[in-house]
């Protein structure tokens, strides 16, 4: 299993923003090797908020297909020259190739 992890912290209030936009249907759910995708919030009580999102692909190969398809292209190029929202305080990703995994075993009656 394949990993793409982005981190974005945004100014207060503004978490939201970010989970409609990587929450909501998309084309990528149509994706060949596509598993799922997560969003999270960090809990704070004020300030800067944080906001992670999960991809899960079946595997390296499958993400490469992603990001070199048309689709995907096609989207970025339409933002180009385009500021980034202003809420945005920063943003970084990583690539992560997943080793293990545990799942919760079913307790015996």
């Amino acid at each position: 299993m394949f990993v793409q992890m982005r981190k974005m912290v945004v100014t207060e209030g503004n978490a939201e923003q970010v989970v409609k936009r990587f929450g909501g249907k998309g084309i990528i759910e149509e994706q060949e090797g596509f598993i799922d995708s997560t969003v999270m919030v960090k809990k704070v009580r004020r300030g800067d908020e944080e906001v992670i999102i999960m991809v899960r692909w079946e595997s390296e190969k499958y993400w490469k297909q992603w990001e070199k398809s048309p689709a995907h292209i096609a989207g970025h190029k339409a933002k180009l020259g385009k500021p980034k929202p202003d809420y945005i305080v920063s943003s970084e990703g990583g690539l992560y190739e997943v080793e293990t995994v545990k799942k919760a075993v079913e307790p015996v009656e």
